[in-house]
């Protein structure tokens, strides 16, 4: 479904990734493991749009959507839950939901139901301002109004951070069962290794801008790169 292919990124004169290739099939979970500064948020940014590459191509579907600017990326499926959440502080948590269902402004389905069947809090909380809720149920809103956008790829970013580690296994477990239920894929960039081999079996790990480990979650995790990933 998602193709990247030697993809190099960054800010003005500061190059941060270089040659990023992977595949993400339909229906599949995808893992991207590293530190801080690593390259992370670049790389899901880079895939979302709202930062350029500078070489290589990203294909969906077969199509190359290299030069697509982000709201095209958007109307093509790809989704994106950014590190810190994004919300909507000042409106609640329907307004947040409506403004995912409505943002693209082309008609889709409405999956308000099967967003609070996924996160039942939420529906407890349709009237609440959405600045008001904890952490969690900030994330568990930010994967529902991702949800709301009726995406065909969802791009996680450190969805586990600020977030306690029982809401943080919740949140994991709900993810597989999105993904399983809807045949969402999921890219989700995180530190959190538990989290991201809890979802999937297929990992990669950054390392200054560079992909250093990639294959099952067994392989990367005898990798060299592991040991020295989990020592620090």
């Amino acid at each position: 479904m998602l193709e990247v292919q030697a993809i190099h990124s960054g800010y003005g004169n500061i190059a941060v990734l270089s040659d990023i290739s992977f595949a993400l099939e339909a229906g599949a979970i995808l893992g991207v493991l590293g530190r801080n500064g690593m390259g992370k948020s670049t790389l899901i940014r880079t895939i979302a749009g709202t930062l350029g590459a500078r070489s290589g191509f990203i294909k969906l579907n077969g199509d190359d959507i290299t030069a697509l600017p982000a709201h095209l990326r958007a109307d093509r499926g790809i989704t994106t839950v950014v590190q810190g959440r994004g919300i909507f502080p000042k409106l609640t948590v329907w307004e947040n939901l409506e403004m995912g269902r409505l943002a693209s402004g082309r008609a889709k389905r409405n999956r308000l139901d099967e967003v609070l069947g996924y996160f039942p809090r939420l529906g407890e909380r349709l009237k609440q301002l959405a600045g008001t809720m904890s952490g969690g149920e900030q994330q568990m809103l930010a994967i529902g109004r991702g949800i709301m956008t009726d995406p065909s790829i969802m791009l996680l970013d450190e969805p586990s951070d600020g977030i306690m580690p029982m809401l943080v296994t919740q949140i994991g477990a709900t993810l597989g069962e999105i993904s399983k239920s809807s045949g969402l894929s999921i890219l989700i960039a995180e530190q959190n290794m538990p989290l991201v081999f809890s979802l999937t079996n297929h990992c990669i790990i950054l390392e200054k801008g560079r992909i250093v480990a990639q294959g099952s979650r067994q392989a990367v995790s005898r990798s060299e790169v592991m040991k020295e990933y989990l020592a620090i």
